[in-house]
């Protein structure tokens, strides 16, 4: 009699638990706005690296720019009217110089690594996603909103990327070699 009162208390205290959720959303639903959270966020990070590796180039860009207006200054002096502090100045530019364009090459070399990496991993994000919700993936990897049928649909797993920007010079500002 006992075990009967407690199993039934038991019963009526489950009735009694009301979810914050709306009652038609699902456990699913909930993981699929969870994982498309948890991409958005990764893909902020990612532009938010893409954009200092682009501060980065910028500025490289324009201090090698800076040194080299000022070595061409340096060098339409004739040789014969040069003193020692002038050649000295020519070669110290041209040591700068060099060295900013080595940092430019690994910042360069740096971004194409990202770029496959994150390639890599967009292939290992689109195969989980695809596996843990196939109804939720249209043919081309673009996420498709089910249930909510005000929100536009979103590509999570492709973004465009400004990286390859940063393999070209800055464009305007440097004209290296």
């Amino acid at each position: 009699m006992e075990k009967e009162e407690q199993s039934a208390q038991e019963d009526k205290s489950s009735e009694d638990v009301v979810s914050m959720a709306d009652s038609t959303v699902t456990i699913e639903d909930i993981e699929e706005e969870l994982f498309r959270i948890e991409r958005l966020r990764e893909i902020l990070v990612r532009r938010e690296s893409e954009l200092r590796y682009m501060m980065d180039d910028i500025q490289l860009c324009k201090e090698i720019t800076q040194l080299r207006q000022e070595l061409r200054k340096l060098v339409l002096i004739p040789d014969k009217d040069k003193s020692k502090e002038v050649r000295e100045k020519e070669e110290e530019l041209l040591r700068q110089i060099n060295k900013l364009v080595e940092s430019r090459d690994f910042l360069v070399e740096d971004v194409e690594f990202e770029r496959l990496r994150e390639r890599e991993e967009d292939g290992e994000m689109a195969a989980f996603f695809q596996s843990k919700f196939p109804q939720a993936v249209a043919p081309k990897g673009t996420f498709q909103n089910r249930k909510v049928a005000s929100k536009p649909q979103q590509t999570l797993f492709f973004p465009k990327t400004g990286l390859a920007l940063v393999k070209d010079c800055c464009g305007f500002t440097c004209s290296i070699m």
